[in-house]
């Protein structure tokens, strides 16, 4: 019964909701912005090793 009385209230309110797809199709644009950083550390034996042969590298 109250079932009924609210599908009237419903239905009296009125109205139609109507869906339709889009003419255009969706565009979405997305600025991606990636950067990527290295950090190197050196052992001060490697690094002077490299300095004094540089010729190899």
């Amino acid at each position: 019964m109250i079932t009924i009385a609210l599908l009237s209230a419903i239905g009296l309110a009125g109205g139609c909701v109507s869906v339709n797809a889009p003419d255009k199709p969706i565009v979405i644009n997305l600025n991606i912005k990636i950067t990527q950083e290295v950090v190197y550390r050196l052992d001060g034996k490697a690094k002077a090793l490299i300095e004094s042969n540089a010729g190899i590298f």
